[in-house]
């Protein structure tokens, strides 16, 4: 996949929010295809059933920063080649 970057910055009410998420969560839920909605713009992503996950809850004063991130690799599944069995000497 080659490198893109999507990014969408807007206040929302805690309801869009929420509608958002509860979006993303079904999306998830139902399937390994996951189609994404960002400004303007539709990516469709498939996603493995095993992921990496960061969440973070950031307070700095008088403000509240919450983080989420799904992070998982695109690069195939290196397999393990099994060797062939050696014959014994007779």
């Amino acid at each position: 996949m080659a490198n893109v970057k999507v990014e969408r910055k807007a206040s929302l009410t805690r309801k869009q929010v929420a509608e958002a998420l509860s979006a993303l969560a079904s999306a998830l839920d139902e399937g390994p295809e996951v189609e994404v909605k960002v400004a303007g713009l539709e990516v469709k992503l498939v996603v493995p059933d095993e992921l990496h996950t960061e969440f973070e809850v950031e307070v700095d004063g008088d403000e509240i920063e919450i983080e989420l991130e799904l992070k998982w690799s695109t690069a195939p599944t290196a397999r393990p080649n099994p060797r062939p069995a050696r014959r014994r000497a007779r």
